[in-house]
């Protein structure tokens, strides 16, 4: 009887220490975020809002979400795409045709599962024999909806001194 009991309490320390020394299993990763493949993606979509905006076709933009804010210097907010591209459409209206945009992405800011981004960037504006006319800053916040990121917030100031 006492070998019976002694050998039960052994086994029950084995296991014991056994059930102690196994590793833990780890929590899932979080999902791998490609920030270079991203910062592609977003720097695509400046370049796109550049072409559109260049051409003068910003009745197809399709940078924006339907529920995008826009916040522009001196000016109240922009709320909703169908009043940011009003104002892109008269903007573009008194922008030179010879005069040319573009936007370059400084940096980005990915969340963890890579579903919004912020992107910080810089913008131009040449006119045709390339002297700059105009150059400032911008930060946009984007989301991604049915595979493809939009444009949700973005706010713009020029770093040229007022006239």
């Amino acid at each position: 009887m006492k070998n019976k009991i002694l050998i039960g309490v052994s086994f029950a320390f084995v296991m014991t220490l056994i059930v102690a020394c196994s590793p833990k299993s780890e929590a899932p990763l979080a999902p791998v975020v490609d920030t270079a493949q991203i910062k592609k993606e977003i720097q695509a979509k400046e370049d796109e809002f550049a072409a559109t905006y260049n051409a003068r076709e910003v009745k197809n933009i399709g940078y924006y979400a339907e529920d995008a804010a826009s916040f522009r210097q001196n000016r109240a907010p922009l709320i909703g795409k169908e009043a940011i591209v009003a104002f892109l459409r008269d903007d573009v209206g008194s922008f030179s045709n010879s005069n040319k945009l573009s936007c370059t992405t400084s940096e980005i800011f990915v969340s963890n599962n890579g579903d919004q981004v912020v992107e910080i960037g810089y913008y131009k504006v040449v006119d045709s024999v390339n002297a700059t006319i105009n150059t400032g800053n911008y930060m946009s916040v984007f989301v991604k909806r049915d595979g493809k990121y939009v444009c949700l917030r973005d706010m713009s100031v020029s770093d040229m001194p007022n006239e």
